[in-house]
């Protein structure tokens, strides 16, 4: 059966320069976000699992790939969405989580986690090999990362069991995921000329394996067209520069292109980005910023509403939880105190994100949720702190925080619809 997600390249042959949104997150809010607004606009919804988050070992969120199905199972089921109208993706599947381990372990490693993801029905994979293990130089030759890359297309074909064929993105020049951690001043579009030469190593490593079938499910290839944010800053779509990539896909009709770390580009850049078929856009950090701005604000509303100027108590529990377990900031942030508190807390990178699964934090949480309940926010103040949010009968605390994730993704909705 047809993956839907190959009327991609074929719309945008037709002129229709229709995309899709990637959704990059574990957190439920968010999920439950997308998942909604799906159910309104009757669009599919793509949400995605990276190889750290998500994997046989249980990643950072201690879930396996079976694990998160379930977990999104639950939540398509109270938005009211169909799990037919959900896909779910693998992002940068390759050795990554265990590149300190000599290549011939990770490849293993990483095998066994394409499998995992194949075997609980993912049907979007993207195969990432381009970065260099133990004793290898951090970026590898387009031949080995082909090479390694059709290995695990080659178990993801022997274990798929989703409701349709699984279709796969490769690349090999492939932005760090979530966000770069050095200056943007030198980013690079990617030259078209290093496309074809993408396309044509990893067809030519599929068929090596006898994986033909598999690679024309390939549907599109990762590049840089020129857009990236790192922890204050944001560098923006520039329409002119991406002309001739762009151009690139008029010999290669089999494909589109996947644009990583698309978050806070503006609504224009996002358009233009599906425009010139950059028709997969993931967004990631700028959903989660968007929750912890809600968070905040709302911490700010209960304070008020309890006769007091805002004292920020979710802000710091978040900051004794962050201090208490650096291991996700410290060694990204660097500063004065006052820098790295500002970073830690508002930075684009958002490694803020990573604590609200903690049972610490989802006690601050839940605290706040209860000095709200029973209380009645006016619009003007409302306004002062989440100004985008629509103030209604039904707005509860976790509609409101829905809202102000979905003002996001209506954006990248807005973009992809043609």
């Amino acid at each position: 059966m047809q993956n839907p997600l190959q009327e991609l390249p074929l719309s945008y042959r037709r002129g229709e320069k229709t995309g899709i949104t990637s959704v990059c997150s574990a957190h439920p809010i968010v999920i439950e976000a997308a998942l909604r607004l799906g159910r309104d606009t009757g669009r599919d919804v793509l949400i995605e699992a990276t190889c750290n988050q998500v994997n046989q070992e249980g990643g950072y969120t201690g879930m396996t790939p079976a694990m998160f199905r379930s977990f999104v199972e639950g939540l398509a089921e109270k938005s009211g969405m169909p799990m037919s109208k959900v896909i779910l993706g693998g992002d940068h599947l390759g050795p990554n989580p265990w590149k300190q381990l000599p290549a011939s372990e990770a490849m293993v490693k990483a095998e066994d986690m394409v499998a995992a993801y194949a075997a609980a029905g993912f049907t979007k994979l993207h195969l990432d090999c381009s970065m260099g293990c133990a004793g290898e130089p951090a970026a590898l030759a387009d031949e080995a990362t082909a090479e390694r890359a059709a290995r695990l297309a080659a178990v993801a074909e022997r274990n798929t069991s989703g409701p349709f064929d699984p279709v796969y993105v490769i690349g090999t020049e492939v932005p760090i995921p979530g966000g770069a951690f050095d200056s943007l001043d030198h980013l690079k579009v990617t030259n078209p000329d290093a496309v074809f030469k993408t396309f044509d190593v990893h067809r030519a490593a599929f068929a090596k394996l006898g994986e033909d079938a598999a690679f024309a499910r390939v549907i599109a290839l990762v590049v840089q067209p020129g857009v990236e944010f790192g922890h204050d800053s944001v560098v923006h779509f520039a329409r002119d520069q991406a002309q001739a990539l762009s151009g690139a896909l008029d010999g290669l009709p089999q494909v589109v292109f996947e644009a990583h770390s698309t978050d806070y580009q503006t609504v224009t850049g996002l358009k233009q980005l599906t425009q010139l078929g950059f028709s997969i856009l993931k967004v990631g950090p700028w959903l989660t910023f968007a929750l912890r701005e809600a968070l905040y604000g709302l911490d700010a509303i209960v304070d008020i509403l309890e006769g007091q100027a805002p004292t920020g108590r979710l802000m710091q529990a978040m900051e004794q939880i962050m201090q208490a377990a650096p291991e996700n900031w410290k060694k990204y942030y660097t500063g004065s105190e006052t820098d790295l508190w500002l970073l830690r807390h508002f930075s684009y990178s958002d490694r803020i994100r990573y604590y609200w699964p903690s049972k610490p934090a989802m006690a601050a949480v839940a605290s706040l949720r209860k000095r709200l309940d029973g209380k009645t926010i006016p619009p003007t103040l409302l306004h002062q702190f989440l100004p985008q949010a629509e103030l209604n009968i039904s707005s509860s605390f976790e509609g409101l925080l829905i809202q102000s994730v979905q003002t996001v993704l209506k954006a990248y909705s807005n973009a992809t619809d043609g």
